[in-house]
């Protein structure tokens, strides 16, 4: 049995990597800040699952505190077998906002972990980054060569100074790291800030769908256990490598939405607003390089994936409905 710590357990995406790891039956300690970020509720929601299973041990912490992860975890008695960093700052139009929290956990939290490798001698290091570190003018399909040094937001910055400093730690203390960008995730429980879970609530709820441009920018969403699945995989030995997890389907804003009302049976009620700036136009993954050195390709389909989200959140619609996401 090995043993893994998992930061963001609480996120959308840590608790499901957290989960998948206590189904294989591997020892899981999950440290979330449970910070407001977005609405609490869906982060207290996924860690309660956790706590029910076998294996898991939580502690309420930020990764940005120095003290607690270089002092507190480096003296605890436990060893990792690696460190699964998916704690972080997301949301490319809350970075413009306030930048500063998107720097002290993205970066400073990611120095503070790379540190606990080194002092305690763990030698596997995971990353999840973002397709939004490709900018304005990324080759569609997407590969990791591609330019990734002109972000167009402090949230795709703050992931590029975080891989930076993973590569550095690589070259002096022989880290092993797998740097994982993600491409536009979805699913149950999923991000209430992002387009698929307001979506679904504002139709489901008959509310205003807020819709920023004309709905022709476009995405290739990858549902969540794919993403998951991914992640485990790159916690093979590979040095120091980047690798793309990202959705084989691609669809319009307007085309997602056209989906959404068939499978739920309503009409949006869509108000437009101006495009915004940090939004880049559109993503799309080449994942030959995960297929490669992973064996791993997107299974779950865009119209699964979408369905699956709508049934969980009829499901939990008593407090789901009321969870904020503006």
């Amino acid at each position: 049995m090995a043993n893994y710590l998992v930061t963001g357990a609480a996120g959308f995406i840590g608790a499901r990597v957290a989960e998948m790891l206590l189904e294989q039956g591997q020892a899981v300690t999950g440290v979330d800040n449970l910070n407001d970020a977005y609405d609490v509720r869906m982060k207290e929601y996924r860690l309660r699952r956790l706590q029910a299973l076998r294996g898991f041990a939580f502690v309420r912490a930020d990764i940005s505190d120095r003290i607690f992860v270089t002092r507190h975890l480096s003296l605890g008695r436990q060893t990792f077998d690696a460190v699964i960093n998916l704690a972080a700052r997301a949301g490319v139009r809350a970075s413009v906002e306030n930048p500063w929290a998107f720097v002290e956990t993205n970066v400073f939290g990611t120095l503070n972990l790379l540190e606990l490798c080194r002092q305690r001698g763990i030698g596997k290091f995971i990353l999840a980054s973002t397709s939004s570190i490709y900018g304005s003018n990324a080759p569609l399909p997407t590969p990791e060569s591609a330019d990734s040094d002109h972000p167009l937001q402090p949230y795709a910055a703050s992931k590029k100074s975080a891989e930076v400093l993973c590569h550095s730690y690589h070259s002096l203390y022989d880290l092993d790291v797998s740097v994982v960008r993600y491409f536009t995730v979805y699913g149950p429980v999923g991000r209430p800030d992002m387009s698929m879970f307001r979506f679904a609530k504002w139709i489901t709820e008959e509310q205003p769908l807020h819709l920023y441009g004309d709905g022709e920018q476009s995405r290739g969403f990858t549902y969540v256990d794919d993403i998951a699945r991914g992640t485990l995989a790159a916690l093979q030995p590979l040095g120091y490598e980047i690798i793309n997890l990202g959705g084989h389907e691609v669809i319009t804003i307007n085309g997602l939405i056209e989906m959404l009302e068939e499978i739920i049976g309503k009409q949006a009620r869509i108000e437009r607003h101006p495009p915004n700036p940090a939004d880049m136009l559109t993503n799309l993954a080449d994942v030959s390089k995960a297929r490669r050195l992973l064996g791993w390709q997107p299974q779950v389909g865009l119209r699964e994936g979408v369905q699956r989200l709508v049934d969980w959140y009829r499901a939990e619609r008593s407090w789901a409905k009321k969870v904020a996401t503006l």
